[in-house]
C-alpha cells in the first residue's frame, strides 16, 4: 500500500487482483469521511486498508464497470452498506461482468445494481471535499473521472506514458481521443491517480505521452 498525505484529501491505495488494479481510498482529513474508488478485487485487502485508516466509508465511486474495477464491490458492501455510484452508460458492462470474468477463468461475485447514477457536471461531496464528475467515454461508454483538490481519479483513461485500451467491447477510439484532449486542458499540476500503474500528472503526460502530444496520431498516419 502507498499513501499520499498532507492536507485534505488524503489518498491511499492498494493494488489488487489479476489485472493489478489500483483501488483508492480518498479521505477528508478534517472529518475522516471517505470514499472508495474502483474496488477491483480482493475485498479483504481493501477492507483492511480502510480499517487501518480509521476513516468512515460513505460511498463507492466507480470510474467505469469493467470487471477489474468492480470485482470487490459485493464484498465491500457486505462490510459497509454504502451506495455505489456509476454512469448509466456503463450499466451493460456492469451487468455482464460475471460472464466476462468467467471468460478469463477468474472468480467473481456479481454485485447488486448501483444505487446512484453519475452524470457530467455532478459535484460529489465527501466530508468537506468536493469532486466534479467529468464524463470521459472511450475506454468504456460511461467512463468518468473525478476531479478536485488538485487531483484526478482517472480510472483507465490516462496512464503514465499510455492510455486505456480501446479494443474492448463498447470501447470507442474516437471518443477516447476527444476525452484525452479534454483532460489535457486540465491544470498541468493536476496529479493523476490511474487505474493501473504509478501516479503521474497532466503536465508530465502533456510533455511525454504520445497520446497527448500528438505523436501517436502522427505515427498512425505514417
Amino acid at each position: 500500500m502507498s499513501t499520499v498525505g498532507g492536507a485534505a484529501p488524503h489518498v491511499s491505495h492498494v493494488t489488487v487482483g489479476a489485472f493489478q488494479e489500483n483501488t483508492y481510498l480518498v479521505v477528508d482529513a478534517a472529518t475522516q469521511r471517505a470514499v472508495l474508488v474502483d474496488p477491483g478485487a480482493e475485498p479483504d485487502v481493501i477492507i483492511a486498508m480502510v480499517e487501518r485508516s480509521g476513516a468512515t466509508v460513505e460511498a463507492i465511486w466507480l470510474t467505469h464497470a469493467h470487471l477489474d474495477h468492480i470485482g470487490a464491490v459485493a464484498g465491500v458492501k457486505r462490510r459497509w452498506d454504502v451506495p455505489v455510484y456509476l454512469h448509466p452508460a456503463d450499466q451493460p458492462l456492469y451487468e455482464r461482468a460475471e460472464r466476462q470474468a468467467a471468460a478469463y477463468g477468474l472468480p467473481f461475485e456479481q454485485p447488486a445494481p448501483p444505487e446512484r447514477a453519475l452524470a457530467e457536471g455532478d459535484v460529489l461531496q465527501v466530508g468537506d471535499l468536493q469532486f466534479t464528475v467529468h464524463h470521459t467515454p472511450g475506454h468504456s461508454p460511461g467512463h468518468v473521472v473525478f476531479l478536485g483538490h488538485g487531483l484526478m481519479l482517472g480510472g483507465d483513461l490516462l496512464f503514465a506514458g499510455s492510455i486505456g485500451r480501446t479494443d474492448l467491447p463498447l470501447s470507442d477510439p474516437v471518443a477516447m481521443q476527444a476525452s484525452l484532449e479534454r483532460v489535457a486542458e486540465f491544470s498541468e499540476e493536476t496529479v493523476v491517480y490511474p487505474g493501473h500503474g504509478p501516479r503521474t500528472s497532466i503536465g508530465d503526460e502533456r510533455a511525454t505521452n504520445g497520446f497527448l502530444t500528438g505523436l501517436a496520431r502522427v505515427a498512425r498516419r505514417q
